[in-house]
């Protein structure tokens, strides 16, 4: 059925840069114009198939780039809305949508004709008879090559039963997805005596109480972050509130309304019956042979080999704390809810530098501005002016246009910094459009954060992890914005999931640059900048904690790995057995420690259960490789130059997924890349 045309995504956005125009758009609006988008798309994509003409560059690859237009602007709209702005109208929308792309999927790489029609091209372009540019042929490659690993060469019962778990599994990782987020929300814990609340600054007290009042309840409310540590406990001086949390975190999924372990259950089950359907031994490996891993093996190698001294320096760090716990709290065991406030107060010990002295140096506009912008400008020339006559789809979204130095125009940068109920937790970048020259499209792209918003008129503090998080998702940001592509399913982040973290985590070398240092770690009321021996003294202190951060990492990125290696015979069947398989992946490698838990318990992993990263959260540390090299290699050629910055943007940012990931990378550097940097970084060597 055609789209009703009064729709506000029947006709491209007329905004500048074609952001869509989210003050007209209503909440039921998003569904039908997706579906619509799909059935255009089918459509679309028939034509190729069934053209007569000799298959071409025009008529096979750039009519399948020209196709899906609608269901394109739609969905990336829904997508960046929808996790950090939904509703129950947003959320029953994705679950129909989430089964319903499943099945566009699979119409679309199921389809032996389109498939045929695309292998017809590359017959011709090894016959001599077309001749393809270096994009146009690796788009070539990977067009096939995502054919075959969706199953087009299946005989017909197989398909049919893969048709049947894509839909299965794409509609369990949306409710995990919305039991995450509602459980998350439940999770929070509310505190009735004010004493308790000893060591938060008074905004957060503020803004706890606000919390609590927009609940109806009396008291303070203290959200629980995604991950398994919670900011909180750094500063919290009760430790009874600590434990509290600490519980809390960890407790979620297991059991009440929001119980996800039968989901995980399942899922897992589903996803390796899949992937022995396609021929791999494991989710795992068919995860990996897309990647630049290449293999669940190669995976699992570096892992195991890391792990033993990444516990055993976190043992020798929990040795230290617990010493300092004795002289804090004498007779008192020492407990993963006491390891982040011991380890902030053996930190301001040893490095006269705590996070609470740190925080009003740390000024969210001045981070933004005169840190992550900075450092932009600086390695690449370009300008970030506010919109402010451009709209988000929440009031608290910020506009910014991206310039070159000359004045021409990059594209649109969204920035939404702060949490609330309908937003999931954790930072995230987005793309609302992909760059691409042959539609002539420029980028739009979103970093989402989760800092606690200030009352009114105070500004917004941050702890030093927060300001890494912000550059982080702005090395993201970054990628879809100086992409320089002829087609938008190669733009920028559209890169193998091992690979994609990598810009990333190099955008977090500046936050230490001194230069930027001196210019955003400013005292929000006096105008001091920070003393240059806290300077100093921060620069020192990176390596602090490594074993700790390298452990919970691991943890988490073993238990995926786990998940989806273990032959379906031996994985759980159901409910009851999720935390006993959960130990025992634990226990395989020795990250069985209880003083350190997994960054994320499987209950809540929405990383590998919602999808995204499934069998693939191991990319942080792979990418890690990576950038630690490259960390090493920019500092030792000048450090931030636009020399620095245009090498980089034009080897690596600016050809996104257009040609081999591992080819661009060696482009850049000139070598592979050299794991000693990262085992120095982790404290390994």
């Amino acid at each position: 059925m055609p789209l009703d045309a009064a729709n506000p995504f029947a006709s491209p956005s007329v905004l500048p840069f074609g952001l869509p125009d989210f003050t007209a758009i209503a909440d039921t609006d998003y569904q039908p114009a997706i579906e619509a988008g799909m059935a255009e798309q089918l459509a679309e994509l028939d034509a190729i198939a069934t053209n007569p003409e000799p298959a071409d560059l025009a008529n096979v690859i750039e009519a399948w780039e020209r196709s899906g237009e609608l269901f394109t602007r739609a969905a990336n709209a829904f997508y960046t809305k929808q996790p950090a702005d939904t509703n129950d109208v947003l959320d029953a929308a994705e679950a129909a949508i989430a089964t319903a792309w499943a099945a566009h999927h699979d119409a679309i790489y199921l389809n032996r004709a389109l498939y045929d029609r695309v292998a017809a091209l590359d017959e011709r372009v090894r016959a001599g008879e077309v001749t393809l540019d270096e994009q146009s042929a690796y788009w070539l490659t990977r067009k096939l090559a995502d054919f075959v690993r969706a199953g087009v060469n299946l005989p017909d019962e197989p398909r049919a039963q893969l048709q049947q778990l894509n839909a299965r599994i794409a509609e369990l990782q949306s409710a995990f997805g919305r039991e995450s987020l509602a459980g998350m929300n439940e999770a929070a814990v509310l505190v009735t005596d004010p004493a308790e609340l000893d060591g938060l600054s008074p905004a957060e007290v503020a803004a706890a109480a606000e919390l609590a009042a927009g609940r109806g309840l009396e008291g303070w409310l203290i959200e629980v972050e995604n991950t398994t540590g919670q900011r909180c406990l750094d500063v919290l001086t009760n430790r009874g509130l600590r434990e509290r949390v600490h519980r809390a975190a960890i407790g979620r999924g297991l059991s009440g309304a929001h119980d996800t372990r039968a989901i995980v259950a399942e899922l897992a089950r589903l996803r390796a019956q899949r992937a022995a359907l396609l021929g791999f031994a494991s989710h795992a490996d068919y995860a990996a042979s897309d990647g630049c891993a290449g293999s669940a093996a190669a995976v699992w190698e570096l892992f195991t080999k890391l792990a033993p001294a990444a516990v055993g320096n976190a043992k020798a760090e929990a040795a230290e704390l617990a010493e300092l716990w004795a002289e804090i709290a004498p007779g008192e065991s020492f407990e993963a809810w006491d390891w982040q406030f011991v380890s902030e107060q053996l930190r301001t010990k040893r490095f006269a530098l705590d996070s609470g002295r740190l925080r009003p140096y740390l000024e969210l506009e001045r981070v933004l501005h005169e840190g992550v912008f900075a450092a932009a400008n600086g390695l690449f020339g370009i300008t970030f002016t506010e919109r402010t006559d451009l709209r988000g789809y929440n009031d608290e979204v910020r506009v910014f246009e991206v310039d070159e130095a000359d004045g021409t125009p990059i594209g649109l940068f969204l920035a939404d910094f702060y949490t609330r109920g309908g937003k999931q937790g954790g930072a995230w970048m987005n793309n609302v459009r992909d760059q691409n020259h042959l539609l002539r499209q420029l980028p739009i792209v979103t970093n989402n954060s989760n800092l606690v918003k200030p009352p009114a008129g105070e500004p917004t503090l941050m702890t030093w992890d927060d300001v890494i998080t912000l550059f982080h998702e702005f090395g993201h940001a970054l990628h879809g914005l100086l992409s320089d592509t002829q087609y938008r399913s190669q733009s920028g982040t559209e890169t193998p999931r091992d690979f994609v973290e990598y810009p990333s985590q190099v955008n977090e070398m500046w936050a230490l640059e001194p230069s930027l240092l001196r210019a955003y770690a400013v005292h929000y009321a006096t105008g001091e900048p920070l003393p240059a021996a806290w300077v100093e003294t921060l620069i020192g202190s990176n390596r602090y904690g490594q074993g700790y951060k390298t452990t919970e990492y691991l943890g988490a990125a073993l238990l995926d790995q786990v998940w989806h290696s273990t032959p379906l015979a031996e994985l759980p069947s159901g409910p009851d057995e999720v935390e006993a398989f959960e130990q025992a992946a634990l226990a395989k490698v020795g990250l069985d420690y209880p003083l350190v838990p997994p960054r994320y318990r499987s209950t809540y992993f929405r990383h590998s259960f919602e999808g995204g990263y499934d069998a693939g959260y191991y990319a942080y540390l792979w990418s890690e490789v990576m950038d630690a090299d490259t960390v090493a290699f920019i500092t030792a050629n000048g450090g931030l130059t636009r020399e620095n910055g245009e090498r980089y943007r034009r080897r690596l940012l600016a050809r996104g997924g257009s040609i081999d990931s591992m080819q661009a990378f060696r482009d850049y550097r000139g070598t592979d890349p050299d794991l000693a940097h990262l085992l120095e970084r982790r404290g390994l060597a």
